[in-house]
């Protein structure tokens, strides 16, 4: 690869600005700013998130990054109800960026959007392309019982030809995936399935990363705390989870204090609302809150450390979550779905308990069976910690680095399994 200024250059591309983007940027800015052996990067952004991380510049230094705004009308496109439309936007202005910028090297922080394409073997005039695929789900069958209906078989098989076929475009040089599971079985079974490779998805850094105490038994004056937080949509599971609420007996109810923060999407508003007031008159005993706002990273920190179960009930997820990090970082079970990777890594690792989430009355079951055994008996503390060990910040940001320009930085961490103790085997 040739240099800038006589260093390597590489440029990310992100016109998204929820959800992981922003942290991931946080990341990177700082990886690429730590030493003059690391390359000079651009970065691609959204204008709150550009002014974002100019305020981070100014802390850090900023002599070795640099941040560029996508124009209005640029990121519409990019960010396109019409995903199609939103390919072709990011894979035209990451062409162009590229020569604008002088980079040698461009990263989609989602690749996903990029695979049609990549497929019909669009390239890059011959600057080197990586990017983390999110949502692979074409190997679920080999991560635990898997029953696809129609939709999600075509799914898949769209998956699969659109994989093998951006796989071979001589452009794209490194696919990385959230998913530990997927690298192996894309080399069995894709050509040029060796281009896979696994990115730890980075644990938010904690400010103090303390043992956490065994929580006291609940008493009158002291419940057990139930978190759900994020951005709350029914795919997450937000509906099901008030109506498992409305379901669970009387004598857990009053055992236990749920929280429920985050922003709530806005066409769910008025039925939660519904379903708040219907928990209150059959549940009386229970103590719910509801706060419908952004909350900081700091103020979730607090939040789920002063929890004693993390609630994640996503609705046949496909892909990795930020919440089963925030969990295991505490010290704290999840409660999160048997289907896909999340229910796999929980599984894996001791990390909490799984079940049909799509089913109200189970999932009232397993809170209820939580609560009974006690949480602290759903996670093994070790295993938890050594998850989240090995996903670290200047981990992921140095490989995406090194998928684009090689030798950035530490290398990956191997993935490895803890078998998951009995009593935590999926209902």
């Amino acid at each position: 690869m040739h240099s800038v200024a006589g260093r390597q250059h590489v440029l990310v591309f992100e016109p998204d600005s929820e959800g992981h983007p922003r942290e991931w940027l946080e990341h990177i800015v700082a990886f690429a700013d730590a030493g003059p052996e690391r390359p000079a990067v651009s970065l691609v952004v959204a204008a709150d998130v550009a002014a974002h991380l100019q305020r981070q510049l100014r802390t850090v230094g900023g002599g070795r990054v640099r941040v560029l705004t996508l124009r209005p009308h640029e990121r519409r496109l990019c960010t396109s109800r019409f995903l199609t439309l939103a390919a072709f936007a990011r894979w035209w202005l990451m062409r162009r960026y590229l020569r604008r910028t002088g980079a040698q090297a461009g990263h989609f922080l989602s690749l996903d959007h990029l695979c049609v394409p990549f497929a019909l073997g669009l390239g890059m005039g011959g600057a080197r392309i990586s990017g983390i695929l999110f949502r692979p789900s074409v190997h679920y069958a080999t991560l635990g019982v898997y029953r696809p209906g129609l939709g999600e078989r075509l799914r898949d098989l769209r998956k699969t030809i659109m994989y093998q076929l951006m796989l071979l475009n001589r452009d794209v040089t490194t696919v990385l995936s959230l998913d530990p599971y997927f690298p192996p079985y894309a080399v069995r079974h894709y050509r040029h399935g060796a281009k896979l490779r696994f990115i730890p998805d980075p644990a938010y850094p904690a400010k103090d990363d303390v043992d956490r105490a065994e929580p006291a038994p609940a008493t009158a004056a002291r419940r057990y705390g139930l978190v759900l937080f994020g951005y709350l949509t029914e795919r997450k599971g937000l509906l099901v989870m008030l109506d498992a609420l409305a379901r669970i007996r009387p004598a857990t109810a009053s055992q236990i204090a749920v929280t429920i923060a985050g922003r709530i999407e806005p066409a769910l508003r008025d039925t939660v609302a519904a379903r708040v007031r219907h928990i209150t008159a059959v549940r009386p005993g229970l103590a719910l809150r509801i706060d419908d706002r952004w909350l900081a990273a700091d103020e979730l920190d607090r939040l789920v450390r002063d929890s004693d179960i993390v609630l994640a009930p996503y609705q046949r997820f496909v892909g990795s979550s930020g919440v089963l990090l925030w969990a295991a970082r505490a010290g704290l079970p999840l409660l999160t779905q048997d289907f896909g990777l999340l229910g796999r890594l929980v599984r894996d690792h001791g990390l909490g308990l799984t079940t049909d989430t799509t089913d109200p009355a189970r999932l009232a079951a397993a809170i209820e069976r939580m609560i009974a055994d006690g949480p602290a008996t759903f996670v093994v503390p070790r295993a938890a910690r050594s998850f989240v060990s090995t996903r670290t910040a200047t981990g992921f940001a140095s490989t995406i680095m090194a998928s684009l320009v090689g030798g950035a930085g530490e290398p990956t961490p191997s993935f490895s399994c803890v078998n998951q103790p009995e009593q935590n085997a999926p209902t």
